[in-house]
């Protein structure tokens, strides 16, 4: 957006100071400036009562309908952030008018809604949100306090270094479409938004539209794109193509809803091109595209390939099954109630995803240290930090590590750090051969030189397919699969452990004809519980 207009970023030295936390995190502000206010000589504890939460809301509401900005921050547990936020919230964002009706207050949170108007050079339109706010005793005086958040005054404001503004936008709006022309629009796909606020930001200039007035967010400390909520004077948007299928996004789109924090990728094995993402999540964060978080056992299809053209075993080759594995020191173990196979071959361990299996050939000649690391850049175009999709991501660590790590890492944990959009690639590569970088909008528009790697032996291709396939239809991932007719298919459950959670997350591949997808799903616990259904919906919907 413009950065010539004016905009007071949220919490000046103060939002420093408390780093954005919460009500636990306000103990200096609150010595210094009373709480918001002078106390009594009681001090009351404990959580504010019914009538507390009333009053304080009330008061607070009251001030900030008037645009008496510090009269109704010392309603607040901070009185410098909350005053600058509010001042700005007519100076910069000009906006007024503010009619604020609060719904019934659940314990001490109290969700409301805001009914204003932002006028802007001759030019107005009605804005229109959900909040809530929080009431919390203060922790010098005892007094009750709105607990102080940026998102009180706006939920899409994320942090202290989040800015309200009202102007010429300094990117053109765009109007992307799928790839068969179709508009993407963030209210039918709301999870798509930060991503097209990403794609305007980058390609708005040369998608060949003019800018606008807007209301908007600028987000100055993480460098995210300006978030846009509300269009005064409608700006010509340039049309940019993508490779999104507005089928497939909407499948992804319905199917991540399920499942809290969960994000899910499917791309075209042929050509690279992402055909959707999603993310149900409520910080924003595109972790479908930039999460980095261990893999699981999803992770065993690129040990599997390690394995294979090392030619330490192969699909029909051993890999014993036994109820343990001792690495250095370090005992792993297989998911509960897996029944032993000292007979197995790697097929049969991939198929019913034996971590044992894996930990007892990482030691077998020629393998060392580097191994997992080569395997991944090389032959599946991971671990470079070179890929170039069209907008931020991430594609994956592998480091060569030694010790315990270097166990973990054959069945997807320790210092392996994925997201889906890797593991979709992962799968992508697995059936194909070959390497094409994922990527969301076409090089050709910018010219940008996408990541390159060898790909695999046609007879690597032919037995990780094969395996796939079995796990689809007799191993982990039968019971997702079935039903999922009318194509070649495969996948790949996975489990991956957290320290400090006591649910494991949620992981899942698989490939349907000329789609490969993969979804994660934090303490969603086994593949099949949460991530599968999620992969199994984007593939049954077809590119």
């Amino acid at each position: 957006m413009n950065k010539g207009v004016k905009a007071t970023v949220i919490g000046g030295v103060f939002a420093v100071m408390v780093g954005g936390a919460g009500y636990g995190a306000f103990n200096i502000v609150s010595a210094l400036n009373g709480d918001g206010g002078s106390g009594g000589s009681e001090v009351k504890t404990g959580p504010p009562g019914t009538d507390e939460v009333r009053e304080t809301s009330e008061k607070f509401f009251a001030d900030w309908e008037k645009g008496s900005a510090a009269t109704a921050a010392q309603f607040t547990n901070n009185n410098a952030a909350a005053q600058t936020l509010l001042t700005s919230y007519a100076e910069d964002a000009h906006i007024t008018d503010v009619k604020i009706t609060p719904d019934t207050a659940r314990g001490t949170t109290v969700p409301f809604t805001v009914k204003a108007k932002v006028s802007y050079e001759g030019t107005a339109k009605p804005l229109s949100y959900k909040s809530s706010l929080t009431v919390v005793r203060g922790l010098t005086t005892g007094k009750a306090l709105v607990d102080w958040k940026p998102s009180v005054v706006h939920p899409q404001l994320r942090s202290d270094q989040d800015s309200l503004v009202t102007g010429a936008a300094s990117t053109p709006p765009i109007e992307a479409v799928d790839r068969d022309g179709k508009v993407l629009e963030k209210d039918k796909y709301p999870s798509l938004g930060p991503i097209l606020d990403a794609l305007r930001d980058k390609y708005g200039a040369k998608a060949g539209g003019t800018p606008g007035v807007e209301l908007y967010i600028r987000h100055e400390g993480d460098g995210s794109p300006d978030t846009s909520l509300l269009t005064l004077a409608e700006g010509k948007a340039g049309k940019l193509p993508t490779t999104i299928s507005a089928s497939a996004q909407a499948a992804a789109e319905k199917a991540v809803t399920r499942y809290a924090n969960s994000s899910v990728v499917a791309v075209k094995p042929s050509t690279g091109e992402v055909l959707a993402v999603a993310n149900h999540r409520d910080d924003g964060f595109n972790a479908a595209f930039e999460g980095k978080v261990a893999p699981g056992s999803t992770w065993k299809i690129v040990t599997s390939a390690m394995l294979i053209d090392n030619g330490v075993t192969s699909m029909n080759g051993p890999a014993p099954c036994p109820p343990d594995a001792i690495w250095q020191g370090q005992t792993f173990h297989n998911l509960k109630n897996l029944p032993p196979n000292e007979n197995a071959t790697l097929a049969n361990s991939f198929m019913r995803s034996c971590n044992t299996a894996f930990i007892k050939l990482i030691d077998e000649k020629p393998l060392t240290d580097e191994s997992m690391t080569a395997e991944a850049q090389n032959k599946f175009g991971l671990g470079r930090d070179n890929w170039k999709t069209g907008i931020t991501s991430q594609d994956g660590s592998v480091p060569a590590v030694s010790g315990p790590d270097r166990a973990a890492a054959a069945i997807g944990q320790g210092q392996v750090t994925m997201n889906p959009l890797n593991m979709a690639s992962v799968t992508a590569t697995a059936i194909t051969g070959a390497f094409r970088q994922p990527y969301l909008v076409s090089p050709d528009l910018d010219g940008r030189e996408l990541a390159t790697a060898e790909g695999l032996r046609s007879s690597t291709v032919y037995q990780l397919k094969q395996m796939m396939r079995l796990t689809a239809t007799q191993g982990t991932a039968a019971d997702v699969m079935r039903g999922l007719g009318g194509a070649d298919i495969g996948a790949k459950t996975g489990s991956a452990e957290v320290d400090g959670n006591a649910t494991s997350n949620s992981w899942f591949t698989g490939f349907r004809g000329d789609v490969a997808a993969a979804a994660m799903t934090e303490q969603g616990g086994h593949g099949v519980d949460a991530a599968g259904p999620i992969v199994k919906a984007v593939l049954a919907a077809g590119d």
